[in-house]
């Protein structure tokens, strides 16, 4: 049970709320999708028509960041904190993190300011499912996280490239309750959550809104109803694309058929980079010659080195559009630092809401997102691959520090995470496929971002160490769930 909110909130002064009535915040967020696949960020194969018609009228970021992989990427969402930073149950470390339910979300803080809250789609920060009914935690379900609404899944929607690769199949949940037992096929999911999303809308327009659209898709397994199936020249994970489009368009027909749009800012970003995964990556777990995952599948990351679950650029660094008609300037582009974990204080200064009282890493984004600087609050990213911190990005740039072949501590994750020998530095503006190792060229750049580095393995931790400023709120020492030999 949550402590009272007081003792969690302290009120902090809102630039923004002193002439201007809270908006409404739709974040649509999709799921492995890589940052090359919408026509806006460079695609030439999938269209994105009303996407790339949000971007023309609102914000691009091409240096946006969430985490590496879905549940630590959606922690970071929700609590504002980088992963290691956050506490979860028994102040276990998991691969797909856990906020402990007394940590406060970005709903919980959204509803303390007054608004209707609601999650349609994945959440996957509830664990694993246990019992023979294989049911979740309650405390660290949706509704006890600040939403008032929830339709989706628990979890995600699979691991293998077509549902009866495997015997694992996702219920669907309105709230506690289960309405599908076990998905058999994703091609209405879209589809779907588009229907409950604009249904949900419409029966709250008359109060300030946060609505969190959380695809499953393009995770595999892909899919798309009749409407959209084999007509992308992608193949079909371009026909999901299409209509995850589709469905954002929908979102914003309906605004201004409401007569909303000009009180509602609306974001488009994926959680991760595209799950590509090579044969040689999985380590002898096949040997047939094919890939894990078909190319047509899978997206794109280019011009970026690496994808899902690697800590290259194409890892973490997504697509990011921002839409407020009146409100952020139309056909504005900035390649400047900016993350998922800026989302919940930014939201909360437009709200007028109060920010959790201890330390998040969050920066108030809302002068830079509304044109009013050109100036991001965030000055640096740090990388991590679990609680391995691998390097650290400042300005233009990068520095990637040694690790070993397959990394102990990091799980599954580490098959996808090759050897480094020496510290590299590359400078993302002339070299974003991080193929240049300038560190011997620029050792007082190296010695700089070594220092936030320093700060950062003292605050936040590493795979060795615990951070002073990491959260717990149970008794014990910090543990992984897959321990350092």
């Amino acid at each position: 049970m949550k402590l009272p909110s007081f003792l969690f909130f302290i009120l902090l002064p809102s630039s923004f709320i002193l002439d201007a009535e809270p908006p409404n915040i739709i974040l649509i967020f999709t799921d492995d999708q890589g940052y090359q696949d919408l026509g806006c960020f460079g695609s030439e194969m999938i269209k994105t028509p009303h996407l790339d018609r949000m971007a023309e009228e609102g914000l691009i970021l091409t240096s946006f960041y969430a985490q590496p992989v879905c549940g630590v990427s959606r922690g970071a969402l929700m609590t504002g904190s980088y992963p290691i930073r956050v506490a979860e149950p028994g102040n276990v470390k998991e691969l797909h993190t856990v906020p402990h339910p007394k940590e406060i979300t970005m709903a919980e803080t959204l509803k303390e300011a007054g608004y209707a809250t609601a999650l349609i789609g994945k959440w996957h920060l509830a664990g694993n499912p246990s019992g023979p009914d294989k049911s979740y935690d309650p405390e660290l379900m949706p509704n006890a996280q600040g939403f008032d609404y929830f339709y989706g899944t628990p979890r995600f929607n699979g691991f293998t490239v077509y549902v009866d690769d495997t015997d694992m199949r996702s219920r669907i949940m309105r709230n506690q309750e289960v309405v599908v037992e076990a998905v058999e096929s994703w091609d209405y999911i879209t589809q779907d959550y588009t229907r409950e999303a604009i249904q949900w809308i419409e029966q709250h327009q008359d109060q300030p809104f946060f609505l969190y659209l959380s695809h499953n898709l393009p995770h595999v397994p892909v899919g798309a109803s009749e409407d959209f199936k084999g007509k992308s020249e992608y193949g079909p994970y371009g026909d999901t694309i299409e209509e995850i489009d589709w469905s954002s368009g929908q979102i914003i027909a309906k605004l201004e058929e409401l007569g909303l749009e000009e009180n509602t800012l609306v974001m488009f970003t994926s959680d991760n980079g595209p799950w590509t995964e090579p044969t040689h990556a999985l380590r002898g777990t096949r040997n047939d010659g094919k890939q894990f995952i078909p190319l047509d599948h899978s997206g794109s990351a280019l011009p970026f080195r690496g994808f899902k679950m690697t800590a290259w650029e194409g890892g973490s660094r997504v697509p990011f559009i921002a839409r407020w008609p009146g409100k952020i300037p139309a056909g504005t582009k900035s390649d400047q630092i900016l993350s998922t974990m800026d989302l919940l204080p930014t939201f909360a200064n437009l709200a007028g809401a109060p920010l959790p009282k201890w330390e998040i890493d969050g920066r108030d984004a809302t002068d830079f997102l509304l044109g009013k600087t050109d100036t991001s609050p965030r000055e640096d990213f740090f990388y991590y691959s679990g609680c391995l911190l691998t390097g650290v990005r400042s300005g233009k740039w990068k520095l990637v520090l040694p690790r070993p072949d397959n990394p102990d501590g990091t799980g599954w994750w580490g098959r996808l995470l090759e050897e480094v020998p020496v510290i590299h530095l590359f400078n993302l503006e002339l070299d974003p496929a991080e193929q240049s190792n300038l560190a011997n060229v620029y050792p007082d750049v190296v010695d700089s971002l070594m220092e936030r580095i320093d700060w950062a393995r003292k605050e936040l931790g590493d795979i060795d160490r615990v951070g002073k400023g990491a959260r717990f709120f149970d008794e014990g020492e910090r543990q992984l769930e897959f321990p350092l030999d």
